[in-house]
């Protein structure tokens, strides 16, 4: 197989350029190879100003001006797209609407879903550019037939094919990813920017969730969906504490629970439960947190989708570890049992599966099960 940044055809590249160092040494290595390279800035919110707080965020009018300094440097057409409208539609409302629901979104697998290869490579598309390239740490890789594979980085340190699993057969085939067989420290990708001469060569990478620039994500909903007063209980059921909103709380969170009433054992209490019906979050110790199989559904494949029950790794979260799982889709869902059990998933969030470093697909989980607490 071969990586599809190396293939012999110059591209025509509508390159996304976010203002940061990754993706303007991104375009700059597409544009080296050879490729018909234009940068594109998109623009995300309907007040820029509003994306970004030191190195929180992005989107920001500095962010589109150092994007358009970047592609000046490298010499290539520049332009900024507005799609503020369709990013708070697809990312931002559903955002709001799961954390509602009860679940905890991953709003950065949603973007790449909807935004990044969706919308901006649907109008690339139409435009007549055969790829969109960003800066993303993965690997597309060519098969001998023609058909493309999505695999990790070459540098698992800064694997990001966790936010690309929702990518399907057809996003895949026009996607470059020109920093996915660099093994290097963030340090050299800065020191190259530098040598190409990017201003952004030393500029903070952006963090966190982008449209939440003061990392208050408890703040953020309370604005949206207001405050609500609620119980803390306990595994019996026993009320320990009060909240002011269930959305402010995730499954396997520890902090933040402001419960009066110490545990029994005197151990720290974790998040166990939310329940959006009756607005009360259920806590309890670390290991009723353990799940030994979940199910998932909307599963969305990097390739064909997989036939009968197999033996996968699976990652649960962007930075998170790979542990072994039997995977099988019953009727439309993805049936998950683990090896080990694994602690702290919760519903709303992807789970990915991979062959070695191919990304099998993704799949977003609906229920667990847990080793003491039953179906969650």
């Amino acid at each position: 197989m071969t990586e599809i940044s190396q293939r012999p055809r110059p591209l025509r590249v509508l390159a996304a350029m976010s203002g940061g160092v990754d993706s303007a040494v991104a375009a700059a290595r597409a544009a080296e190879a050879g490729h018909d390279v234009t940068g594109v800035h998109l623009a995300l919110s309907a007040n820029p100003q509003s994306f970004r707080t030191g190195a929180r965020g992005c989107c920001t009018i500095e962010d589109s001006r150092d994007a358009r300094r970047a592609a000046d440097v490298i010499g290539i057409p520049f332009y900024v797209w507005d799609l503020a409208d369709r990013f708070r539609e697809d990312v931002v409302d559903d955002f709001v609407a799961e954390y509602e629901a009860g679940r905890t979104p991953n709003p950065c697998l949603r973007c790449n879903e909807k935004i990044k290869f969706a919308a901006l490579l649907d109008k690339a598309l139409a435009l007549g550019f055969d790829a969109v390239c960003t800066g993303h740490y993965a690997k597309v890789l060519v098969r001998e037939d023609g058909t493309r594979e999505l695999h990790r980085a070459s540098d698992m340190a800064k694997d990001q094919s966790y936010v690309l699993g929702v990518l399907d057969d057809r996003q895949l085939a026009h996607a470059l990813f020109p920093l996915g067989d660099t093994v290097t420290t963030k340090d050299e990708i800065r020191a190259e920017a530098e040598r190409r001469g990017l201003a952004v060569a030393k500029k903070p990478d952006s963090h966190d969730i982008c449209f939440i620039a003061d990392g208050d994500t408890q703040g953020f909903l309370a604005q949206r969906l207001g405050r609500a007063e609620g119980d803390i209980v306990d595994e019996s059921g026993a009320k320990i504490g009060t909240h002011e909103g269930a959305y402010g709380f995730t499954v396997g969170q520890r902090k933040g629970l402001r419960i009066g009433t110490p545990a029994p054992d005197g151990k720290p209490r974790y998040v166990l439960d939310i329940s959006p019906v009756n607005n009360t979050v259920t806590v309890g110790p670390a290991a009723s947190l353990d799940v030994t199989a979940l199910t998932a559904i909307k599963p969305r494949w990097c390739g064909a989708a997989p036939t009968g029950p197999g033996v996968y790794t699976a990652q649960l979260r962007a930075h998170g570890g790979e542990t072994e799982a039997a995977a099988e889709l019953v009727d439309g869902r993805l049936e998950v049992t683990f090896t080990e059990p694994v602690r702290g998933v919760a519903p709303g969030q992807a789970i990915v599966l991979y062959d070695g470093t191919r990304v099998v697909g993704s799949a977003t989980i609906a229920s667990t099960v847990r080793t003491t607490a039953g179906v969650a």
